[in-house]
């Protein structure tokens, strides 16, 4: 079986996750990233005087 086809048995599961580790895990770094990002935008708006 080819890795397309079970990927495609993955994503046609109806079953949840065993638990919400990895979704924790993805909510996590998304803030950490927004964080990290917004001060990389927004650091050269600093007043350097």
């Amino acid at each position: 079986m080819d890795h397309a086809a079970r990927l495609a048995l993955l994503l046609a599961a109806d079953q949840p996750p065993a638990n919400g580790f990895p979704f924790r895990v993805f909510i996590v770094v998304s803030v950490v990233g927004g964080a990290l990002l917004a001060w990389f935008l927004l650091r050269g708006y600093r007043d350097n005087g």
